[in-house]
């Protein structure tokens, strides 16, 4: 980096800033998560980056969360994830209402409630979609977006879909 030169942007593309996207209610920003105290009951929010199942971690389930300030790790043990499991498996935007951990600087969120907020997206989508022209002249496919679509579309897809750990 050049002496007075001003920051990179953090976002390089063709679509709308993170900071432009439709900001859930009720939840706590990544960046501010260092203020609740461990064990406070807080909701985050973001784009679903990462889907972890270790064989090792008896059931229980890492997702990591993206907002437009950072990066949230959530821990879903297996008792939360049979009860919320279209949620964990097929949301694209979710937000995770739980208590609050903290082992050193590693702060995480123990989830007890998930919420699909992919809707959200859907507006954003939309209006992308009615913007930009469709790529090679050519007509303008959505994905599907939800569970039973995704199945139908790939017949070769089996178990939950999450990745397993070799």
């Amino acid at each position: 980096m050049f002496p007075n030169s001003p920051p990179p942007p953090r976002w390089l593309g063709l679509t709308p800033t993170p900071q432009s996207w439709p900001r859930p209610p009720r939840a706590v920003p990544a960046a501010r998560l260092d203020e609740p105290p461990s064990g406070a009951r807080v909701a985050v929010a973001g784009l679903v980056l990462v889907r972890q199942r270790p064989g090792t971690a008896r059931g229980v389930i890492f997702l990591t969360l993206e907002d437009e300030t950072g990066v949230v790790n959530v821990v879903v043990r297996a008792g939360i994830y049979e009860r919320f499991r279209r949620e964990v498996v097929a949301g694209r935007l979710l937000r995770v209402t739980g208590r609050l951990q903290r082992e050193g600087k590693v702060v995480h969120v123990v989830a007890e409630e998930i919420e699909d907020l992919s809707h959200l997206l859907d507006s954003l989508l939309h209006d992308e979609a009615c913007t930009l022209p469709p790529p090679h002249d050519e007509p303008a496919e959505r994905p599907p977006h939800d569970l039973e679509a995704r199945v139908a579309a790939d017949p070769a897809r089996v178990g939950d879909g999450l990745p397993r750990a070799a």
